[in-house]
């Protein structure tokens, strides 16, 4: 840590500031949201730099192209409106793409000046009637409003509930499938989610669906919008499902796809945590079990008994070791669990979300750690680093995105690379932190990177461990 001479806590600063934040925009997460519609293209509402930013986010952890169109904001339209480059943002995009969809989410600076989005677009439409024209769907994303997570929960509900047909329930196909909402994952994650419904033979809608558009093969062509995402026919018809789940603890009092669909369409709603580790994917594939009306494969049966197995193996090396959970609020709750059953005591658990729901969620999963648990929501990373320094929270390692290097550094820890921004490592969308496997490719590099640190540091450089 830095050297300078510890402050007391009544003496920090009395002012409010974000450095470095441990978020990202919320129109970030809405325009991932729209990649997962199949033939659909992001378009954000606000200035060029908003999209150039998202974007090179984007494209520094997934590694593939990412397109996204922007009305560009300059200062007239700041002061008297954007209908006039809107409307031409939408044209363009449509002589130019081509696409089945168009997903819009405002920005700070449309939200503030108070735009009338959808009035614009109901305008857009009525002069363009009978003219080649995508499906337009808006969703309201001002950063100061919440975090990337929220700002992609927003758009899967915006979307669920505006292309949303009653008619589909009829539909005697769709009345047999689940739809799956399974927040903020990896595409390695919702490739095994698709595998996992295909073993129980449980017909699925995943929403959304960037596990090809944002991690394809090299092609010879390049396509302006990539294949794959969940088409907008199986959006239409999510309202015929026989019931819906939802990944996310601390989504609890939010008004999710999920809950829109029961509330509207009376379909059943099933919250439960990301899977990860052996409790919470229990919960997964035993809520598997009961929509299938089949029992678990034999394939997944043997992965729970190996990740255990590893668990005993692992023990001696894992037990009683302190670790810094460090991201989005879902993915912090999930690692609590997975990090707590195998021994290692998740001594601060900290995220920019502002859920309230963060440690309430922590305690449910965690209830048989007997050492207490700093939980910190709606934080940064300086402000992290402080709580560590102050409350003497001595930790053996950090696991969370790369945007926690810096304090790892700081610390002289090492650090494990889970969740999203991965900025500093190549395949942070190929990383699987669901189900049983998951966990076990999570609890392999877990303990292998501690007695890296052990083995390293010994001053006869020991071999056998």
């Amino acid at each position: 840590m830095s050297s300078q001479p510890r402050v007391p806590k009544t003496q920090r600063p009395n002012w409010v500031s974000t450095r470095n934040p441990c978020k990202a925009c919320a129109p970030l997460g809405a325009a991932l949201v729209m990649r997962g519609i199949a033939g659909a293209v992001p378009f954000l509402h606000g200035s060029q730099g908003c999209a150039t930013y998202m974007r090179r986010y984007l494209i520094s952890h997934f590694r593939e192209p990412m397109d996204i169109a922007t009305s560009g904001f300059n200062e007239s339209t700041t002061i008297f409106g954007g209908e006039k480059i809107l409307s031409q943002g939408l044209d363009n995009v449509t002589s130019q793409y081509h696409p089945a969809l168009i997903g819009i989410a405002t920005t700070c600076l449309t939200e503030t000046i108070g735009e009338d989005v959808h009035g614009l677009l109901h305008e857009y439409h009525e002069k363009r009637e009978g003219a080649e024209a995508p499906l337009l769907v808006h969703v309201s994303t001002p950063s100061y409003n919440g975090t990337h997570i929220d700002g992609f929960n927003d758009a899967v509900r915006a979307v669920v509930e505006q292309l949303a047909e009653a008619s589909a329930i009829s539909s005697a196909d769709a009345a047999s499938s689940v739809n799956l909402f399974p927040g903020m994952v990896s595409s390695e994650d919702l490739r095994f989610l698709k595998e996992v419904a295909a073993e129980f033979a449980l017909p699925i809608t995943l929403f959304p669906d960037y596990s090809e558009t944002l991690d394809g093969p090299s092609m010879d062509k390049y396509h302006k919008i990539p294949e794959g995402g969940t088409t907008i026919p199986a959006l239409r018809a999510t309202p015929a499902a026989k019931a819906s789940i939802e990944f996310g603890r601390t989504i609890r009092t939010k008004r999710t796809a999920a809950s829109f669909l029961q509330e509207r369409f009376e379909v059943p709603a099933k919250r439960i945590g990301l899977p990860i580790g052996v409790q919470e994917s229990d919960v997964f594939f035993a809520a598997m079990e009961k929509l299938s009306g089949r029992k678990t494969p034999e394939k997944y049966r043997m992965e729970r008994g190996r990740l255990i197995d590893a668990y005993v193996d692992g023990h001696k090396y894992l037990f009683g070791k302190r670790a810094l959970v460090i991201g989005d609020e879902d993915l912090v709750v999930g690692l609590a669990a997975f990090l707590a059953e195998t021994g290692v005591i998740p001594v601060l658990c900290a995220s920019g979300g502002k859920s309230g729901a963060l440690k309430h969620s922590i305690a449910e999963v965690t209830t048989h750690v007997r050492e207490p648990i700093t939980v910190r929501d709606g934080v940064d990373f300086m402000t992290i680093a402080e709580e560590v320094e102050f409350g003497e929270l001595k930790a053996d390692f950090i696991i969370g995105s790369s945007k926690a290097a810096k304090l790892a550094r700081q610390l002289g820890v090492p650090h494990i690379r889970v969740g999203f921004p991965i900025h500093d490592r190549i395949g942070g969308q190929r990383i699987l932190h669901l189900g049983y496997h998951g966990a076990q490719q999570l609890f392999d590099l877990m303990v292998n990177t501690l007695l890296e640190v052990k083995q390293d540091s010994s001053s006869i450089g020991y071999s056998y461990l």
